[in-house]
């Protein structure tokens, strides 16, 4: 697959030849909803002959619209991510647009003469409430308008789980609550961060429960406070653990949320290492013990009831979307 970033106004070079099925959105987590559109715009590529490509911006429109700090915007998937999990769905092309005040302040007219039928678009595939401007005039109602015949138009319908809408603020709120199960099924796949190792206080070490501290970027959206069933990919390796992300309330007050995650059967120095975290399931909340010994004999409850997790649920070390990506195109 191919990425292209691009800053309007770009030049055409940038942009490769051939007539494309393009699909809309930005697509923070790529979920169920998302793959449905991919989906069907991968369908129309398939029927045409022509390349599948997509087209999400470089950071949130609430980044310009909402006058927020860009540095601290958490999202469901970086970039990269994204582009990873587009990979796996067999998408060709991946346009990356940079989203600044030019973007936000385009006209609907020039969003589709430029940034649709600039890119040879044959086809548009977006869900039904996507937009390109103000919501009132630059919605999928009036695309056909301004596309003036010079491409197709396929509106997919509202993705709903439980009688709601599947979307990422659905699933940002789960992870922000702890409720990691429903993310993973709202989003298809298990959840995902990527952090660096740094050094702690130690002091799991000294409960004979060495923990691998990981700090996040900003922009990372880590699961609530909890305890959780984790698998951590250490070089090539995928290692079990149970991740604590909390304030270590039973050695003080007011302490700062840090991620730690005790590695089953692993050991090695690998702190300044990237690692990534798999988030599996959510086990319990942090609960404040009396003493050191209390804590010590949950941990080993929580050690016990994270193996049984993955006796039970065998971990598949694929790529996230391999098995849902096959159960798509049997249907394609």
């Amino acid at each position: 697959m191919q990425v292209i970033n691009l800053t309007y106004p770009y030049a055409a070079s940038q942009i490769p030849a051939g007539p494309i099925v393009l699909a809309l959105g930005f697509f923070d987590g790529v979920h169920r909803g998302h793959q449905q559109v991919v989906k069907t715009a991968r369908q129309a590529a398939r029927a045409t002959g022509a390349k599948l490509a997509v087209m999400t911006f470089d950071q949130h429109p609430s980044v310009i619209f909402a006058h927020q700090d860009p540095t601290k915007v958490r999202y469901l998937t970086t970039v990269t991510q994204k582009a990873a999990l587009m990979q796996e769905m067999g998408v060709d092309l991946m346009y990356v647009l940079h989203f600044d005040q030019t973007v936000a302040a385009m006209p609907a007219q020039t969003f589709v003469d430029d940034l649709i039928v600039g890119l040879h678009t044959q086809t548009v595939v977006a869900g039904f409430d996507y937009t390109y401007g103000p919501a009132d005039v630059a919605n999928m109602q009036r695309l056909g308008d301004y596309g003036r015949g010079r491409f197709e138009i396929i509106e997919v319908p509202k993705a709903v789980e439980s009688q709601t809408k599947i979307s990422s603020t659905r699933i940002r709120q789960a992870i922000d609550t702890g409720q990691l199960d429903e993310a993973n099924a709202l989003l298809g796949y298990q959840y995902e961060t990527a952090g660096t190792i740094v050094h702690g206080e130690a002091r799991g070490r000294t409960l004979g429960f060495p923990t691998a501290n990981v700090a996040h970027s900003a922009n990372t959206r880590v699961p609530g406070v909890g305890i959780y069933a984790t698998m951590v990919k250490v070089g090539e390796q995928w290692v079990a653990g149970m991740a604590s992300v909390g304030r270590n309330v039973t050695f003080g007050d007011d302490r700062p949320i840090t991620v730690e995650i005790y590695l089953l059967d692993f050991s090695g120095d690998i702190y300044g290492q990237t690692v990534t975290v798999r988030w599996c399931h959510w086990m319990r909340g942090e609960v404040k013990f009396d003493g050191a010994a209390g804590l010590v004999a949950q941990l080993q409850h929580d050690e016990q009831a994270t193996r049984d997790y993955f006796v039970a649920r065998p971990f598949q070390a694929s790529p996230r979307l391999t098995q849902l990506t096959a159960a798509l195109k049997e249907n394609d």
